[in-house]
């Protein structure tokens, strides 16, 4: 999260905004703003999206580390985030370099966890590692379980749920990247 604050701060100095501005640019407060720069409040992907709009930047810039264009990402520079009041623990599997459309990462669900149906643009491919997931996408109802595939449009409405009492895993890659 340390890394989203800061980028946050640079490209709003570095292109002379004030707090005020951006929250205008944003509709967010500026006192939310201030605190998301310090690292005091989460912050949500709707509200990072509204903040990366503002820059004309891609999302994926919050996330990315100083000179990081590689092909290969080591596990110790995996870095695990949640969204904000999400229980859901999602770690970036991905390289970086530009034209990147796929975003690869490592899903995993808490015990009995239900997500609200989202949609996006692209589609969205899911491999279950481990434990057994509904997967909702529109009126269909999928059960998942380990060693199972689900590959569909993210533009229809879908969510996640995690059916046992143990964590729940998956490998979900998702078109166009958004981190």
């Amino acid at each position: 999260m340390e890394e989203v604050c800061n980028e946050i701060r640079r490209l709003r100095q570095s292109r002379g905004y004030t707090l005020k501005d951006l929250s205008e640019r944003t509709e967010l407060s500026v006192s939310f703003l201030s605190q998301v720069e310090r690292g005091t409040s989460s912050l949500a992907i709707t509200s990072l999206k509204k903040i990366a709009d503002a820059f004309g930047v891609p999302i994926r810039q919050f996330f990315l580390a100083e000179n990081n264009f590689n092909y290969m990402l080591k596990k110790e520079e995996q870095k695990p985030f949640r969204l904000e009041g999400s229980s859901v623990l999602y770690t970036r599997l991905n390289g970086e370099f530009d034209g990147r459309g796929l975003e690869p990462m490592m899903v995993t669900l808490a015990p009995k966890m239900k997500q609200n149906p989202d949609s996006h643009p692209g589609e969205e491919f899911c491999y279950v590692l481990k434990g057994t997931i509904l997967i909702k996408v529109g009126d269909s109802e999928y059960v998942v379980r380990e060693g199972d595939t689900i590959h569909f449009p993210s533009t229809v409405p879908h969510c996640w749920e995690n059916l046992l009492d143990v964590e729940g895993e998956l490998l979900s890659i998702v078109t166009p990247a958004v981190f």
